[in-house]
């Protein structure tokens, strides 16, 4: 892990895993997709490998020739149980509405559908929060390609390497590092430390609680490492 010394005027995010806790029914998604269309069940760390990228990349490495129709019958049960397995993440609406009193634009960037996304948002009272989003059917190249961030920093008005990426997966942090954005690991979320690390961000935190305070930080020579 890095320190960087830029200053920070806008704030991206993921979404499943950083700001709502949606690996369940993520998991439960994948798991009623493989067992419908493959009839078979797949394992837990190979289902959630993949998450942070594309759904239809994911159901394409389980059988390229059902991948459309793993993608339908996971959307199609993801939307039924979305609102009883979606889960709030402590502390998240407190930290977005801080973030807002002190001036950072709020923007969202994720592999999912932008319509699906904002139901997760608005679920949980954190629409009102969010400037902009850039869902995985508003832009062709994907994380851990770093456009879908540079497209997201573009509607903020604020160059991408004066924005801060937060994000639970490695996928995030190779797009974060790839794009020139500042990275800062979401260590709240389903992947093992060493496996959101292994892309050397600049921060990581244990907790969103610290991020107000880690993004006023951010420039000082003094602040590096885990908070």
């Amino acid at each position: 892990m890095t320190s960087d010394r830029r200053r920070v005027r806008a704030v991206l995010f993921d979404l499943d895993g950083t700001l709502v806790d949606t690996i369940g029914l993520i998991l439960a998604s994948f798991r009623h997709a493989t067992e419908v269309v493959l009839g078979q069940a797949v394992a837990d760390d190979l289902l959630l490998a993949g998450i942070g990228t594309p759904l239809a990349k994911q159901m394409s490495s389980f059988s390229e020739q059902h991948a459309e129709e793993l993608v339908r019958v996971y959307r199609e049960h993801n939307l039924s149980v979305h609102d009883a397995l979606a889960a709030e993440f402590p502390g998240v609406a407190d930290v977005l509405r801080e973030l807002k009193d002190d001036g950072y634009p709020i923007g969202i960037v994720t592999s999912k559908l932008s319509a699906m996304a904002w139901r997760g948002l608005r679920l949980f009272g954190l629409d009102e929060y969010i400037d902009v989003m850039v869902g995985v059917d508003d832009v062709e190249l994907h994380k851990p390609d770093p456009y879908p961030l540079v497209h997201a920093a573009g509607l903020l008005g604020v160059p991408l390497s004066e924005c801060a990426y937060v994000g639970d997966s490695p996928h995030d942090m190779e797009a974060a590092i790839a794009g020139g954005a500042i990275a800062i690991a979401a260590l709240w979320g389903p992947f093992d430390r060493e496996v959101v690390m292994r892309p050397a961000p600049h921060y990581a935190l244990d907790s969103i609680a610290g991020l107000p305070v880690l993004l006023q930080a951010i420039g000082r020579p003094d602040v590096t490492g885990s908070e």
